[in-house]
């Protein structure tokens, strides 16, 4: 499992706005590459981890999981950003028309929190899963630092 978790493969698959931050992590300033999940596959055959990156209609509901269906198993799932977790802004009473939340439909691993998420989240969303699937951690987790008042 260590090598398959050292080399994810994302599907390339975007909802909304937090596609745009799961594409711009793939470029030189983030480099995704550096943690082996460069190579988003166009294909959900060659894939083996779906980014949910947005907000999820109804009428897109089928097409998700025609998709998440067709990825050979083992396979994961990371909800990113906050209409792919709860929602967001467009789950209110009344509404007809979004999906409030992945989990209702696929087995979500990691979640991803932000509106939009940064491509420093994503990131820290891959090393989550790898930790998920290894059982290990790659680097020690960064404590944040306490405010000194001086």
């Amino acid at each position: 499992m260590l090598a398959r978790a050292n080399s994810l493969w994302p599907l390339t698959f975007g909802l909304a706005c937090c596609a745009i931050e799961m594409l711009s992590s793939g470029c030189a300033r983030f480099d995704l590459s550096r943690f082996g999940a460069e190579v988003f596959r166009p294909s959900p055959r060659q894939s083996d981890v779906m980014i949910v990156a947005g907000t999820i209609n109804k009428k897109m509901l089928p097409a998700v999981k025609i998709l998440y269906d067709q990825m050979p198993e083992p396979k994961w799932v990371i909800a990113m950003g906050n209409c792919a977790i709860s929602g967001g802004p467009f789950a209110y009473p009344g509404q007809y028309n979004v999906v409030e939340g992945a989990d209702t439909f696929l087995p979500v691993d990691v979640y991803i929190p932000g509106c939009p998420p940064r491509p420093e989240a994503l990131i820290e969303g891959l090393l989550e899963l790898e930790e998920k699937i290894t059982g290990k951690r790659r680097w020690p987790r960064v404590k944040p630092e306490t405010m000194v008042k001086g």
